[in-house]
Formats: C-alpha cells, sequence, structure tokens
C-alpha cells in the first residue's frame, strides 16, 4: 500500500520539539482524550525552554564577568 502523506515543516518542528508530542498529534482520526494534559505538557515545555535561554544569558554574564575580572587583575599586576 503506498502513503502518500505529505509531512509539513509544522510537524518537522514539532517532532524537533517534542517527538513524542509530533507521534502523538500525527494519529490521523484519532481524538485525544487527554487535551488537559497535553496543554500542561505544552506549558511545561514552554516554561523549561525559558528557564534553558535564562541559563544560557546567565552563563554569557557569567564568563563575561570571568574575563573582566581578569583583565583588571591583570591591569592592576601591570601598574603596579
Amino acid at each position: 500500500m503506498k502513503d502518500d502523506r505529505v509531512i509539513r515543516a509544522s510537524e518537522l518542528g514539532q517532532y524537533s520539539f517534542c517527538a513524542k508530542a509530533w507521534w502523538l498529534g500525527s494519529m490521523d482520526g484519532v481524538p485525544s482524550a487527554n487535551v488537559r494534559e497535553m496543554d500542561a505538557g505544552t506549558s511545561a515545555h514552554e516554561q523549561h525552554g525559558q528557564a534553558v535561554q535564562i541559563s544560557v544569558w546567565l552563563n554569557r554574564v557569567g564568563v563575561a564577568c570571568l574575563i573582566l575580572g581578569v583583565l583588571v587583575l591583570a591591569l592592576l599586576m601591570i601598574l603596579r
């Protein structure tokens, strides 16, 4: 049997974000009985993504502070 199903770019994005969510959403003709749980999962994924973005930003700030501290220390040692 030939399967002519087209996979859309939005599905690829959903798959890369959460493969299980993509699989659950690709079940044609089968309505989800867990809409509330899926909404909670989407919310949890969004919150986690925000936490990861904050973590990356704080990491960059920390590296910048470390570099600045080393430069200030080197300048103080030169000026002595």
